[in-house]
């Protein structure tokens, strides 16, 4: 049976035998004329369980760039071009330095169109950190990712004994799954 597919999906299906087709948008592999195949049983992994399992530790960056809450958002936006990340720990002003919040380039992006000045605006005025996701290094990623699923987030702070330790992010996390 053929089946029309949009560039850049996937599809899958059983046959009777138990295995598993998935097929490319590009069509089948033309090495075997049919897609790849694989029993349910390799697609599930040996037990049902997942394939490689790794700690939240292993994955996560240092969170080599912080910003205080003081700091203008422009600063933070500078900070995010220069460090090429999209997110940075918001950390208190005094010498503690603890984990506060997380600012984003989503954050960012939302005080602009919102006709906000980045030069006058302060990261302490846009209600970061409310509710402060953490995890710690041995966390395992999958766990980390139904939080993040379960309280709707794109990044943890990566904690150990009160002080930011990393950040991990929902890609960091999802290429543990590849």
């Amino acid at each position: 049976m053929a089946r029309s597919m949009a560039p850049g999906t996937i599809g899958a299906s059983s046959t009777p035998s138990g295995e598993m087709s998935v097929t490319g948008a590009r069509g089948p592999d033309p090495a075997d004329g049919e897609g790849l195949h694989m029993s349910e049983e390799q697609a599930r992994g040996s037990g049902g369980t997942a394939l490689h399992t790794s700690t939240v530790g292993e994955v996560m960056r240092p969170p080599a760039t912080t910003v205080e809450t003081q700091a203008h958002l422009a600063a933070a936006a500078y900070l995010m071009k220069r460090s090429h990340d999209n997110a940075l720990v918001v950390v208190s002003d005094d010498d503690t330095r603890r984990p506060l919040g997380i600012i984003t380039d989503a954050d960012v992006s939302q005080a602009v169109a919102d006709g906000r000045d980045p030069e006058q605006v302060r990261i302490s005025e846009l209600h970061i950190g409310r509710q402060l996701a953490t995890v710690e290094p041995d966390t395992p990623t999958d766990t980390a990712l139904r939080r993040m699923l379960d309280i709707d987030a794109h990044h943890l702070v990566v904690v150990r004994d009160g002080g930011s330790v990393g950040i991990v992010d929902m890609s960091d996390l999802c290429r543990t799954l590849l």
